[in-house]
C-alpha cells in the first residue's frame, strides 16, 4: 500500500528557509522535487521505437561483449613474447583469420596468422601488429622492434560489457548509443515507462492564436508555441488546450479537462499579485495550490500544487502556473519545470551543466535573488570562451531570447559583475 500524499504545507515544513513571499530558487527546486510523483506504468517497445524513452528496469548483460578476444586491427596476430627487443622479428604466416570465420588450426612457435579487424584471436596468440608496420618476405612477415608491445591491438572478451554486468540502469533516457548497446546484447525489445502526459494553455482575454485577427489592444499568444517546443524536447505527450478566456466557468472547465487527461498541467499568465483575472481564484478552488513570489528575475510569480478533476482525489495533476511574460515563461520552465517533468517521467536526475566563462560586460546585481540574463556565448581567437549579454533584458522581449544561445546565471548571493569576471552560463545547445 502506497504512503499517503504529503500536503503542500507538510512539504514546505521540510524545506529549510521556506518563505513563499521571497523563495530562493534552490528552495523552490527542492520543494518541487519533493512534490512530484513518478510514472510507474510500463510498456514493451521494439528498440527502434525506444529512442528518448525512459528505461523501466536495469538491463543486465547475458553475454560478454565482445564474446571472444578479437583483433582491433588488420594485421598479423602473434605471441608477444616472441618479439625481438632489437632488430627485426621474422615469423612465418601459418594462415588467415577472417571476421566471422575462426582460425581453427594450431599456431607453432615462430609463426603468426594474417588477421582481419574483428576476427577471433587464434589460440595462444595475444598481440596484433598492424599490417602497415610490417614487410612481407615470401611466406614470412618481418616485424621491426618497438612497433608493438605484448597485448597491443587485442580486444578482450567482455571488454565492452561483461556477463552479468548492468549495461543500462533504470531511469536512463535512451540515447542513440544506448539503442546500439541494446542491439549488441541481442535484445529486440525493451521495457520503458509510459510517456508523461502534459496539458497546457494560456489565459487572458487579450490573447489571440496564430491565424486569428488581431484587434487593437490584443497580442498573439507566443507562450503556447514556446511551451510546445520546449515540451517536445522532453519527449512527453502534449495536449495543447489553446487560449482560455478570463472567465471563471471557462477556466474551471479547462482545469478539469486538463487534470482529467494529464499528469501535469502548465499555464501561463494570471499568477501575478494584483492580476485582474480569475485564474488564481479558480486554481485555488480546483485543489491544493500555493502562490509563490520567487527571488529571481525574470519570473518572480509562480503557482505550484495539485489539482483534481471533479474533486477526484484519486487522480491529481501537478500544476505549474507560470508568469505571462514570454521570457519569464522560458526561464521558469528551465529553472523548475523541465527537471520536474523529467523526474515525473521516471528519468534519473541529470542537472544541466553550467560553464564558467569571462563576461565581456559589467552587470548590476544585488545579492538576494537569482538572475538569468540572456547571453551570446562565443569563442575567442585564442580558443577560449566568453559571453556577452544580448542587450535589453526585459521579461517581455522574446527577441532577446531568440538571439541568445545561453543564459548567464547570476546566483542568489552574487553581487555586481565587472567586465572580465567569470560567470556561470547555461548553454542552449541541445536544450532549446
Amino acid at each position: 500500500m502506497s504512503a499517503p500524499l504529503q500536503s503542500l504545507q507538510e512539504i514546505a515544513s521540510c524545506v529549510a528557509g521556506y518563505d513563499p513571499q521571497a523563495l530562493p530558487v534552490a528552495q523552490a527546486q527542492e520543494f518541487i522535487a519533493r512534490l512530484v510523483p513518478r510514472v510507474t506504468t510500463r510498456e514493451q517497445l521494439p528498440i527502434r521505437a525506444a529512442l528518448g524513452r525512459v528505461l523501466a528496469q536495469d538491463i543486465v548483460s547475458t553475454i560478454n561483449v565482445p564474446a571472444h578476444d578479437n583483433s582491433a586491427m588488420d594485421g598479423y596476430a602473434l605471441r608477444g613474447f616472441e618479439l625481438a627487443a632489437e632488430g627485426t622479428t621474422r615469423l612465418k604466416v601459418a594462415g588467415t583469420g577472417l571476421a566471422g570465420q575462426n582460425y581453427e588450426g594450431e599456431v607453432p612457435i615462430g609463426h603468426c596468422v594474417r588477421i582481419m579487424t574483428g576476427a577471433v584471436m587464434p589460440a595462444g596468440l595475444d598481440t596484433v601488429v598492424p599490417q602497415e608496420f610490417t614487410q612481407v618476405d615470401g611466406d614470412a612477415v618481418l616485424v621491426p622492434a618497438d612497433i608493438v608491445r605484448p597485448g597491443d591491438n587485442r580486444r578482450l572478451a567482455g571488454e565492452d560489457l561483461g556477463l552479468g554486468e548492468v549495461a543500462l540502469a533504470a531511469g536512463r533516457v535512451l540515447r542513440p548509443a544506448d539503442i546500439g548497446m541494446l542491439a549488441s546484447l541481442g535484445l529486440p525489445e525493451v521495457a520503458v515507462l509510459r510517456r508523461l502526459r502534459v496539458a497546457f494553455f494560456s489565459t487572458g482575454d487579450e490573447l489571440r492564436s496564430v491565424g486569428e485577427e488581431l484587434p487593437t489592444g490584443c497580442v498573439y499568444d507566443s507562450n503556447r508555441y514556446t511551451l510546445w517546443a520546449m515540451l517536445q524536447r522532453l519527449g512527453v505527450e502534449v495536449l495543447d488546450m489553446g487560449v482560455v478566456r478570463d472567465d471563471p466557468v471557462a477556466l474551471a472547465e479547462a482545469f478539469r479537462e486538463a487534470a482529467a487527461s494529464a499528469d501535469a498541467v502548465i499555464t501561463s499568465g494570471g499568477v501575478s499579485v494584483g492580476e485582474a483575472d480569475h485564474t488564481k481564484q479558480v486554481m485555488a478552488e480546483m485543489g491544493e495550490v500555493l502562490f509563490w513570489r520567487i527571488a529571481m528575475r525574470p519570473g518572480r510569480p509562480m503557482a505550484i500544487g495539485r489539482i483534481a478533476a471533479n474533486g477526484d482525489a484519486s487522480h491529481q495533476a501537478i500544476l505549474f502556473g507560470l508568469p505571462g511574460n514570454p521570457v519569464a515563461v522560458m526561464v521558469t520552465f528551465y529553472a523548475f519545470v523541465r527537471e520536474a517533468l523529467l523526474a515525473m517521467s521516471g528519468a534519473t536526475s541529470s542537472p544541466l551543466p553550467l560553464l564558467r566563462v569571462p563576461c565581456l560586460s559589467a552587470m548590476r546585481k544585488k545579492p538576494g535573488r537569482t538572475e538569468y540574463q540572456r547571453g551570446i556565448l562565443s569563442r575567442r581567437h585564442d580558443g577560449h570562451w566568453q559571453v556577452a549579454v544580448t542587450g535589453a533584458q526585459g521579461s517581455g522581449i522574446l527577441r532577446s531570447m531568440s538571439e541568445a544561445n545561453c543564459l548567464v546565471v547570476l546566483q542568489h548571493d552574487q553581487g555586481h559583475v565587472m567586465a572580465g569576471d567569470l560567470v556561470e552560463v547555461l548553454s542552449f545547445d541541445g536544450l532549446v
